[in-house]
């Protein structure tokens, strides 16, 4: 989720009053969202650097305030407010318009062809007449740092570029060209740089250096041209000085190029609709035209009005309330989505919502249902148990499990469902016959390669992270392992498997094998030799396990785990001093 970090004073005379962090605390609350955090800039600084702590006194109080990922309209100050305001009543609905202007004086933007070949979208627009101060800049900026972190994808998807319309001349271009015609002097910088330069140049850059791979191995290199040949930006690593917005800038054109249209979109309504409260004519926005290499053109930004009809029933039904059509309406309303109520037969209502170009993430009725239930405050919900609630055989099953084995004094652990292959494989003295194990195709790191076949990884690195707990350590684990298998339609299967270990000075055979006993009886699976109606224990030949320590369970004539005393090798490899007995079964045969 999402933090965002606002001056609590701008904040409050934004919403027009004062609050007490308590009653803060409860807004952010009743409208789903939650004050993380109270600090300063001097404490995160101080906190940061490791210094000391000082008095507090005349320093701006920072609030941290953790939003909805998916609402990318709250990701600053002035968003986050205005959806306040609406939500106490304090202000209506605003209605953002585009500025009446002729075809033939609107700004326009000519895409080349090449820029397909590594980023084919681009789209724009002008706020006319915005009055900066330094936190409403500041704002202006962060915003973007916000969205290129969420939505942007750290600008793989969406780059965003904000420039001072004054020192441009339209119409503009978007062209894509080899690295080395591309001659600008990038923001902050006095020296004009080719770009294959830049490349070289913000490899020490901290901020910058992490965006370089998405373009710099690509023959040509996005940029935008005004009329003049001057370079606006490169996306997604740089603006051009010769456009760099200030305090005193009146005009600021926007530029959100990208690879994705829809998300583009998104991105370039969140900034225009939060910033154009501070236009000379409020909420009010330049459109501009596209006009793409084969002639089409379009008109940005899109701040058409989606509509959606949900019905009342479904609205009361999924959130367990019995809400008339009236009180749904205003609710939605302090929500920021303008409602209307249609009446049908039989005493039915439908309401008719009209979705605003700020709340992107309303896709589906459960969105205004979910918007309907954070209005009406979840607290008001009565708790309900539905008459037919019943948990799965093999949830009940693992719930049986998990308290038996408590019972017999054995603590419950959770690790992780994916490991590394060698803990999977080498680790366990086992081979990788790459016929078992699910890969991880793009793994986050090599500790997270593979779905774990067995449990037993996971509880060997418990051990090993706790040897020095007091003895015995007494564990187990009730979880999902996967398997390769051709004929499932996803090419591999879960299945529930139950292991538990004993560590100890005296951790011999006979102290798993009684758990192994007790496991069956509460099954009550009867122990018949050389039978398929019970189970029974053979000499198995695991790698894991000691020679002539171990044995398979057998249970109607099929395998279904196994249990023994854990090889030295492998407890070596878990950096394990003590000797453990472990039992790991396959509780999915017992259903």
């Amino acid at each position: 989720m999402p933090t965002i970090s606002v001056g609590r004073d701008r904040l409050f005379a934004a919403l027009g009053r004062t609050y007490t962090q308590e009653e803060f605390e409860e807004l952010c609350f009743r409208f789903g969202i939650e004050l993380d955090d109270v600090t300063t800039e001097k404490a995160i600084l101080r906190k940061e650097k490791h210094l000391d702590e000082e008095s507090a006194e005349d320093e701006e109080v920072i609030y941290k305030i953790e939003i909805p990922a998916n609402r990318y309209d709250l990701l600053c100050l002035e968003g986050l407010a205005q959806a306040l305001r609406v939500f106490n009543k304090q202000e209506e609905i605003p209605s953002y318009t585009l500025a009446n202007i002729s075809s033939e004086s609107m700004i326009k933007m000519h895409v080349k062809p090449e820029t397909s070949l590594i980023r084919p979208y681009v789209v724009c627009a002008v706020l006319r007449g915005i009055t900066f101060d330094e936190a409403r800049y500041n704002s202006f900026i962060d915003l973007q740092d916000k969205l290129h972190q969420n939505i942007c994808r750290r600008r793989t998807l969406v780059a965003i570029g904000t420039h001072d319309m004054d020192k441009l001349q339209a119409p503009f271009t978007y062209e894509a060209l080899p690295p080395s015609s591309i001659n600008f002097v990038p923001l902050k910088q006095v020296k004009s740089f080719r770009a294959d330069e830049l490349m070289e140049f913000y490899k020490s850059d901290l901020k910058l250096k992490k965006f370089l791979h998405i373009i710099e191995n690509s023959p040509v290199f996005p940029v935008l041209y005004d009329c003049n040949r001057s370079v606006l930006s490169l996306p997604p690593i740089i603006n051009g000085a010769h456009s760099a917005i200030t305090l005193k800038t009146k005009n600021v054109f926007i530029e959100c190029t990208a690879t994705d249209l829809t998300k583009a979109k998104i991105v370039l309504n969140t900034i225009v609709t939060a910033f154009s409260a501070y236009c000379e004519r409020k909420f009010e926005i330049e459109p501009v035209e596209v006009i793409t290499s084969n002639g089409t053109s379009c008109v940005y930004p899109d701040l058409s009005i989606y509509n959606m009809e949900v019905s009342l029933s479904y609205i009361n039904r999924s959130i367990g309330v019995s809400l008339e059509a009236e009180e749904v309406t205003s609710l939605l309303n302090r929500m920021q989505l303008r409602t209307e109520q249609s009446l049908l037969g039989n005493n039915q209502s439908n309401i008719n919502v009209s979705v605003p170009p700020t709340r992107s993430d309303v896709l589906h009725p459960c969105d205004i249902m979910e918007d309907v239930a954070i209005a009406y405050g979840y607290n008001n919900i009565p708790r309900t148990r539905p008459a037919s609630l019943m948990p799965l055989h093999l949830n009940a099953l693992s719930d049986l499990m998990r308290l038996e084995i408590a019972m017999n004094g054995y603590t419950e652990v959770l690790t992780f469902i994916l490991c590394s292959r060698k803990e999977n494989f080498t680790m366990l003295n086992r081979e990788d016959d790459i016929s078992t194990a699910v890969i991880i195709a793009n793994p986050r790191s090599s500790d997270f390669e593979v779905v774990r076949t067995s449990l037993m990884p996971g509880i060997l690195k418990t051990v090993g992270h706790n040897k020095d707990h007091p003895k015995p350590i007494k564990i187990f684990e009730v979880g999902d392992i996967a398997v390769l298998d051709e004929m499932e339609d996803v090419g591999s299967k879960n299945r529930r498997h139950l292991a538990a270990l004993y560590c100890g000075a005296t951790s011999g055979f006979e102290l798993i094998h009684g758990l192994v006993d007790q496991i069956m009886e509460v099954n009550d699976v009867p122990f018949v030799p050389d039978d398929n109606t019970g189970y029974f224990i053979k000499l198995s030949n695991e790698p894991e396990y000691l020679p002539l320590r171990q044995a398979d369970i057998i249970y109607k004539g099929k395998k279904i785990g196994t249990f023994g005393i854990v090889h030295p090798e492998v407890l070596k490899n878990f950096d394990i001093p003590d000797p453990c007995s472990f039992v790991e079964l396959d509780i999915e045969n017992f259903l």
